[in-house]
């Protein structure tokens, strides 16, 4: 009696993952697809000056591999390069200043010094540039870490003049070079794209806006008129707080996939690329027990469930069990498989994905654990727990 009443209950939790996995495949915004890329652009007639902000704490590792391709951009227009050194203690600012040359785009270090209370260190070295860029009209916001083609730059800036966008952003592609970041890298970028579907994004009566904080270009007007760097001064989460601004402010945001626009950062073991995704997990959840729980259960639900009932629905010959499961992994695998496409990876490892997700339901749980001890989002060197409330008098 007590197998029978289990196989029901075993049944309906399948189920529920099956209904789960449709909503998400037919309503979730298409996000499963990677064809959305820079929209159709043409040669702009103007050629508006850009300023590129680059903040950099302790980038001495990729500096080498990632400035260089921006003093080497070849954009029509006057353009200058400004690393913000965030008080690096291994030579990142005297080492950018050896890579400035004859033929290249200027390059300005400068450092702000430490950044005041309620402020995350890299919004400081960023207000720090905006402020530097004078009367540019376009910022492209980009990490020390992030190398870009030699029309990178050329083709953000015609993006956005030819669509009239505000903010244009685009996913950084990530190493996966080691094996864990080919199990992890992938799917890091497949549940991004499941939380913030790009074109629900990048549709303007939407609600939904995010960005990607290694390549943001954003019109100086636009970020002054959203409330400036200053409105998300202690957020972790930068990039989408950024675009959420811009948007409220009538701006139109553009986000997509990168063809030019690579990250460089070596992530050889399994820790370090724990750090990368805990640190800011807890603070996407809002620093919520209530959506940590919900987080868990779905995250269960969606991806830990298929591959378990299915063992057991097969193990006990119940299909009421084995059938839903079985389609709600495959479908799971079908909507992976154009990220692992993307990544250049083997359509069988779309399998993995269960394994992939209960580490990074483990990641989000670490992520609030540390929190809770006071170590908040730990970051080279600096602490951030839930960020103050702004308010219009500070």
């Amino acid at each position: 009696m007590r197998q029978t009443g289990a196989v029901p209950v075993l049944a309906i939790i399948a189920s529920l993952s099956l209904l789960a996995w449709l909503w998400l495949t037919c309503c979730q915004g298409w996000f499963w697809r990677t064809d959305v890329r820079l929209p159709a652009r043409s040669a702009p007639r103007r050629r508006p000056e850009v300023a590129v902000i680059v903040p950099a704490r302790d980038e001495a590792e990729v500096l080498p591999l990632s400035l260089p391709s921006l003093l080497a951009q070849r954009y029509p227009g006057p353009a200058r390069v400004i690393l913000v050194d965030d008080g690096s203690s291994d030579g990142s600012g005297d080492l950018a200043r050896g890579l400035a040359g004859p033929g290249l785009l200027p390059l300005l270090v400068t450092s702000p010094g430490e950044p005041p209370q309620g402020w995350t260190g890299k919004l400081w070295a960023l207000r720090h540039g905006v402020e530097l860029a004078g009367e540019a009209e376009y910022l492209l916001l980009t990490d020390a870490d992030i190398a870009h083609g030699p029309d990178s730059l050329a083709q953000l800036v015609a993006a956005a003049e030819s669509n009239q966008l505000e903010l244009v952003s685009q996913m950084a592609r990530l190493r996966t070079q080691t094996r864990w970041e080919q199990l992890i890298v992938p799917a890091f970028v497949y549940f991004f794209a499941q939380l913030y579907p790009f074109r629900r994004s990048n549709r303007p009566g939407s609600r939904t806006a995010a960005a990607a904080g290694g390549c943001t270009l954003v019109r100086r007007e636009a970020l002054a008129r959203a409330g400036g760097v200053a409105a998300i001064r202690g957020a972790v989460i930068d990039d989408v707080n950024l675009a959420r601004l811009v948007k409220r402010s009538g701006g139109r945001t553009w986000l997509g996939l990168a063809e030019q626009v690579d990250s460089v950062r070596p992530y050889p073991e399994l820790a370090q690329l724990w750090r990368m995704v805990s640190r800011s997990a807890y603070a996407q959840l809002r620093h919520s027990v209530l959506l940590l729980a919900g987080t868990v259960l779905g995250l269960a639900l969606v991806y830990l469930v298929p591959p378990v009932a299915l063992v057991a629905g097969l193990a006990a010959g119940d299909a009421r069990v084995a059938v839903p499961a079985g389609v709600a992994w495959a479908l799971m695998a079908l909507t992976f498989r154009p990220m692992l496409a993307y990544y250049g990876r083997p359509a069988w490892e779309s399998l993995l994905l269960p394994f992939t997700a209960g580490l990074y339901l483990l990641m989000t749980v670490d992520s609030a654990v540390q929190h809770w001890r006071g170590r908040g989002a730990a970051w080279k060197g600096r602490t951030y727990g839930a960020p103050v409330r702004v308010t219009e008098s500070d």
